[in-house]
């Protein structure tokens, strides 16, 4: 680790826990990384538009028990 985040870190470890999950917290939005919120928004998007199409009959259900001899076919030649 840089000596300029070891530091940090030394100073960091030495604060309250309510005060180090702000920090960890802060320095992970400032990562631009995807947060638990983003990806559980993204999946319930996805969820709607599966449903949509399922209810205006563009998408069909294939039940599992099909799907999954049709993978056993294809993988086992």
């Amino acid at each position: 680790m840089p000596e300029l985040a070891e530091k940090i870190y030394e100073q960091a470890i030495d604060l309250p826990i309510d005060d180090r999950l702000i920090l960890i917290d802060k320095l992970l939005n400032s990562t631009n990384l995807s947060t638990q919120d983003d990806i559980d928004q993204a999946w319930s998007k996805e969820v709607e538009l599966r449903c949509q199409e399922l209810d205006s009959g563009k998408a069909k259900l294939i039940p599992g028990e099909e799907v999954f001899e049709k993978i056993k076919k294809r993988f086992s030649k």
